[in-house]
């Protein structure tokens, strides 16, 4: 394998940085292009550190072998409020949730909870099929938050919760970052034990979604959709245009 370019990784000990090898988690019948990870933040803040952290991440999917999008949320319309599908950042969204076969969520904690933006751009992606095709089933999911006090997990525990609904597989480990506003200097996180573990999360994420990828479909193969799709083959063949 090639070397990653670390050129925009200024923290990172090149000693100690290893790209996941392919061939130990691949499935055989793996597509064989890179990871696509979209990465999704919850503030619409000029100064968004859940942004940093989600940018931060971009930057070490990347080196990690990965291909990244970043959705911004600006624009992107409450649900129930008038818009639908049709909506140029809810189609952008959904979209984007086609084409990746794993997610960053990135929030900031806010009244010991994930973020309403955050919330909302989940609640834009449905778990029913588009074009024959659910956004996120079976799709790999890391999830992190930062705070402006002392570190908690509220954020991300219920961001876990939600991954589970909406039938992603969520990686153990995971990142809170407190005091985000300490933590960066400029649009950049500081060398630190918190810049480690988003370091630990994207390594982790990119394993995961070797693993998964090429598999997913018999992972998420259940027994009340097949009795559900016999019913509905059995309804068409059954009905009057057929007698």
């Amino acid at each position: 394998m090639a070397a990653p370019d670390l050129s925009d990784l200024p923290n990172i000990d090149p000693a100690a940085f290893a790209v996941p090898d392919p061939a130990a988690y691949a499935a055989p019948d793996d597509p064989g292009h890179p990871p696509r990870i979209l990465l999704l933040y919850g503030s619409l803040r000029a100064q968004s550190y859940s942004r940093k952290v989600a940018e931060e991440g971009a930057r070490l999917l990347r080196a990690f072998g990965c291909e990244t999008r970043i959705f911004d949320p600006h624009g992107l319309p409450l649900v129930d409020d008038g818009a639908d599908a049709t909506h140029d950042k809810v189609a952008e969204l959904r979209e984007l949730a086609l084409w990746s076969e794993g997610m960053v969520w990135s929030s900031p904690e806010r009244h010991g909870a994930m973020s309403g933006a955050m919330k909302t751009q989940v609640d834009w992606l449905p778990l029913a099929p588009i074009g024959g095709i659910r956004p996120t089933q079976g799709k790999t999911l890391a999830v992190c938050q930062v705070s402006g006090g002392s570190q908690s997990f509220n954020a991300v525990n219920q961001m876990r919760i939600l991954g589970r609904w909406m039938r992603m597989v969520t990686i153990p480990n995971q990142s809170s970052v407190p005091k985000a506003w300490t933590e960066f200097e400029g649009d950049r996180m500081k060398p630190s034990s918190y810049y480690n573990r988003i370091v630990d999360v994207m390594e982790e994420l990119t394993r995961f979604t070797w693993m998964m990828r090429g598999r997913k479909e018999t992972l998420v193969d259940r027994y009340s959709e097949r009795v559900e799709s016999l019913e509905e083959v059995h309804a068409r063949v059954s009905g009057p245009a057929t007698r």
